[in-house]
């Protein structure tokens, strides 16, 4: 059996693995133990009933936090003319064409979420290896294939949190960081669960959202009521 640290035994006391927690309950718990020298990232993780191996049962879609992420998201934005000028005044990091897919191709990805017109998606369709496994690859049905390049940008810059559900059947996101207030940390939560539900494919089964459970960057799991999240 695997030692425990001392910090990993302290903050994991008083939490009852077994036990499915009221959200407002389970968001004070984490948020008292994220005890490390900085400004931990809140998690939610959900098991969903669903078979992703399935087109009819995939789950993905985007939700604006009310509160924030606390994130400084970097945006890129693939655009030419006015729609670049558009993406530099709505304060884009990274602006470009084929210069930028050059860039992209060659590794330097120094942004964080990722936004196209529909007139360059043919070059941005040939990055996909590269910025497909880092979760990057702008599309439509999440409102990063777009001629509102304003709307797209101050979205991904204000808070807005892309979720895509794993093989295992698992989405999960950062809704948060622990100096949030708890009441607005519950609030992104319920903004999550509910984008979440209205995702819930036509093919699914039975119980959707199975599990649920929060935590800190370096924290425990706390399990939570899933019913709690939609009161």
């Amino acid at each position: 059996m695997a030692h425990l640290g001392k910090r990993t035994t302290v903050v994991r006391e008083g939490v009852d693995r077994s036990k499915l927690y009221p959200l407002e309950e389970a968001v004070n718990m984490v948020k008292e133990r994220a005890k490390a020298k900085f400004d931990e990232t809140i998690e939610v993780s959900m098991n969903l009933g669903v078979d992703p191996r399935h087109a009819d049962q995939m789950v993905r879609g985007v939700v604006t936090l009310p509160n924030g992420s606390g994130r400084n998201m970097r945006v890129a934005v693939f655009a030419r003319g006015a729609k670049a000028d558009e993406a530099k005044a709505a304060g884009a990091d990274v602006v470009g064409a084929e210069d930028l897919a050059e860039k992209v191709q060659a590794g330097n990805i120094d942004f964080d979420r990722c936004v196209a017109t529909p007139d360059l998606m043919p070059l941005v369709g040939r990055l996909g290896k590269v910025l497909g496994p880092r979760g990057m690859m702008p599309n439509p049905k999440v409102g990063t294939v777009t001629m509102d390049v304003t709307s797209a940008v101050k979205g991904a810059k204000g808070g807005s949190v892309e979720f895509r559900v794993e093989k295992a059947g698992i989405v999960q996101a950062g809704v948060g960081k622990a100096s949030f207030p708890a009441d607005k940390l519950v609030a992104n939560i319920k903004a999550f669960a509910d984008a979440v539900q209205k995702a819930k494919p036509a093919g699914a089964k039975g119980t959707y959202m199975q599990r649920v459970a929060i935590s800190s960057t370096m924290g425990p799991g706390v399990k939570v009521e899933p019913g709690t999240l939609f009161q």
